[in-house]
């Protein structure tokens, strides 16, 4: 660990190690394809192709792969290897630009929301080389779009690379007007990831966290979070020497993982990288994932990605920090010391505000599944409400435009702490805002919302094309303005009028929020079938199409993957569910009421009074009979279930959740009434504090 910056990229096919394998021509041509968004010349392909084989094997890989990122929301990939046979029974390691460019994997097995069917199962891998290769257990791994024979995209990369030429395009255009040209303007991602360590031991004895990702039953710990210990406390030795492990793998993999600490809850932790442009950082943070889990495995421990694996405490989301640069490096999203005069700032603020304004139904669809349903709205994270927050300073500045009266506002003074030995400290133009889902810091946005689980791909494609498009409707009007500089003006100022209503500076947990939002026509999509009803509005597919992001049918596709995403975790809840009542916790509650009453009539027959003993044997009795007809209740409640997800999703929402809460309620009752030596599986206790 001595040696960070030679590890660091050690594994990856980067831009330094292709400076020094490939031929000159070749590293020009695809230099510019990386950096201006050219087409890839195909005779560059076979240059590339030689260099990575010969640099993959001299790392040990004996194999390459296409990786990529299907519906499932998680990566695939198909080994190969690199011997092609030669006469004479030898072989030898080579790797062909055909190769490199172009894979088939079977497009029939993965979710395709009817765009592919069993018997039409061809599909294509395509090498996406904005995206660095790297290599992964002995693997050489090439990121690769995916898509169907017939061209419709199968995968979460293609559409966000798409979204990111449209979001580039629109965005050259308003600098072209500001006399500020760039080749190209990126979104910059750092998504920070949270997420719980537990004992292995623990985890396997755990059915519903192995199967599902969270505990479906589980009484509260006599402590929880409450006296706020955890939050960036003391890490613990073995967590300590996990997040060393994983810092190793990740620089690796060119990964640069910046910041380590433990959250709110009880066993829960979170790891930060450096920004990087929104494609890297999405392959970045799924292949983080990955390797989270596989040193955790090492260590003794399980990694949960589950957005609220224990009930109580809070779950787990994943931050996506996102703000606009350009390719010299300049930050568009940043204020300067006078932001009230800084004209490329407001027009881009502006457009944000209304990209979420006029899309929060998007940017919630982004968001939802049936696992960030149980986090959005409870107290660590954002209501299901969209709505941004720009700090009191940047409020003040839109109230002056609006009004037309000139911004009063003065620059932050330091903040003097008071004690003489400590440095006066500069103050940021905003304080933070915990509970907003999309909350403006200092030159970026924090959007809050996505859950620790999640491809980022899919945020960041809706937030990208919803803010292409507000560029492009600004574009539209001040290239064919008399005036441009007078039209920036007239523009800022109408568009923060018409959009105001989506900002909100105060308490997003509130009541009187939900209330207020619901005044100003703010929508509120409690569940993900809720959300998802809206994928295909007419103004949506509008949107998609006008920038040649997702077509109607891709749409549609991914509305019924997701639908049938969630019906389908809702429904293996609900079965691991009824098999952990039927087969662990009603047996050691019979047991345990017999156990009891054997005992109770043991001591009467010595002629010694048992009354609180033979009570507790009635409640456990009566308790054990009530979650059995709950659990009765919870099966009809499934076997009724329609087929369709479009049909199944809200059945789920509306009726199986509630009768597996019904059941729950019970079983977390019988937990805290029945012996530990006869509860079956660990409890939260055991789960969330451990040595």
């Amino acid at each position: 660990m001595s040696k960070v910056p030679e590890l660091f990229g050690s594994m990856v096919f980067s831009g330094s190690v292709m400076r020094d394998r490939l031929p000159q021509a070749a590293w020009h041509s695809l230099q510019k394809t990386i950096q201006e968004g050219t087409p890839l010349d195909p005779a560059v392909a076979d240059a590339v192709a030689a260099a990575m084989k010969d640099w993959a094997v001299s790392k040990g890989a004996t194999h390459f792969t296409h990786w990529f990122q299907p519906m499932t929301g998680i990566t695939a990939e198909k080994h190969d290897s690199f011997l092609h046979p030669v006469a004479g029974g030898g072989v030898l390691m080579e790797f062909s630009g055909k190769e490199l460019v172009k894979g088939e994997p079977d497009a029939s097995s993965f979710p395709s929301g009817g765009l592919r069917a069993t018997f039409e199962a061809r599909g294509y891998t395509a090498w996406d080389p904005t995206s660095y290769a790297f290599i992964k257990d002995e693997t050489l791994c090439i990121p690769t779009a995916f898509c169907s024979y017939t061209g419709e995209v199968l995968d979460k990369k293609t559409p966000l690379l798409r979204s990111m030429d449209a979001l580039s395009r629109q965005a050259c255009r308003i600098l072209a007007l500001l006399g500020s040209p760039a080749k190209r303007v990126n979104a910059a991602v750092g998504p920070e990831q949270e997420y719980f360590l537990i004992n292995k031991a623990d985890y396997a004895r755990r059915p519903d966290l192995l199967l599902t990702g969270r505990t479906l039953l589980g009484a509260p710990a006599p402590k929880g979070q409450e006296l706020e210990d955890h939050y960036f406390g003391s890490i613990r030795p073995r967590v300590k020497a996990f997040m060393a492990d994983l810092d190793e793998e990740l620089w690796k993999l060119g990964i640069c993982a910046k910041t380590e600490h433990n959250e709110v809850a009880p066993a829960q932790h979170e790891m930060a990288p450096i920004f990087a442009t929104a494609n890297i950082a999405t392959d970045a943070n799924q292949l983080a994932m990955e390797v989270m889990k596989k040193v955790a495995d090492r260590h003794g421990f399980a990694c949960l990605l589950h957005e609220k694996p224990f009930a109580g405490v809070n779950g787990s989301g994943k931050h996506n920090n996102w703000s606009l640069c350009t390719d010299t490096g300049e930050n568009l999203l940043e204020p300067g010391t006078t932001p009230a005069e800084n004209t490329q700032f407001l027009l881009f603020l502006t457009a944000v505000i209304k990209a979420v304004d006029d899309y929060q139904d998007l940017l919630r669809i982004s968001v939802a599944s049936a696992g960030n349903d149980h986090r959005l709205g409870a107290n660590e994270a954002p209501p299901a409400i969209v709505s941004i927050f720009v700090g009191g300073e940047l409020q003040g500045v839109v109230d002056a435009l609006v009004s037309g009266r000139p911004f009063a506002g003065a620059a932050q003074p330091d903040l003097d702490t008071g004690a003489v030995v400590l440095p006066n400290i500069p103050k940021d133009n905003s304080d933070r805002n915990r509970t907003s889902p999309f909350a403006f810091t200092g030159n970026k946005f924090e959007f809050r919302m996505p859950g620790s689980s999640f491809n980022i791909a899919c945020t960041n494609l809706m937030l990208n094309t919803a803010v292409a498009e507000a560029l492009r409707l600004f574009a539209d009007e001040l290239e064919s303005a008399p005036n441009p500089e007078r039209g920036m003006a007239d523009l800022i100022r109408r568009e923060l009028a018409a959009h105001r209503r989506i900002l909100f500076n105060g308490n997003g947990y509130s009541a009187e929020w939900e209330a207020e939002a619901a005044r100003r026509g703010l929508a509120n999509y409690r569940t993900t079938p809720e959300a998802l009803a809206h994928y295909t509005d007419e103004k949506n597919v509008r949107l998609f199409a006008q920038h040649g992001v997702l077509t109607l049918s891709e749409m549609r596709s991914r509305q019924q993957i997701c639908l049938g995403e969630y019906a389908k975790a809702v429904r293996i809840e609900a079965l691991t569910l009824l098999d952990l009542v039927h087969r662990w916790v009603a047996p050691a509650c019979i047991g345990y009421s017999r156990e009891l009453a054997e005992g109770v009539a043991a001591k009467k027959a010595l002629g010694i009074e048992a009354e609180e003993e033979q009570g507790l044997a009635a409640l456990i009795t009566a308790h054990t009979g009530a979650l059995l007809a709950a659990a009765r209740g919870l099966a009809q409640t499934v076997q009724a279930l329609p087929g369709g997800p479009a049909a199944a999703a809200p059945r789920c929402a509306g009726e199986v959740l509630p009768a597996m809460a019904a059941v729950r309620a019970q079983a977390d009752c019988l937990e805290g009434m029945v012996s530990k030596e006869r509860w079956p599986l660990p409890g939260y206790t055991d789960l969330l504090f451990y040595a």
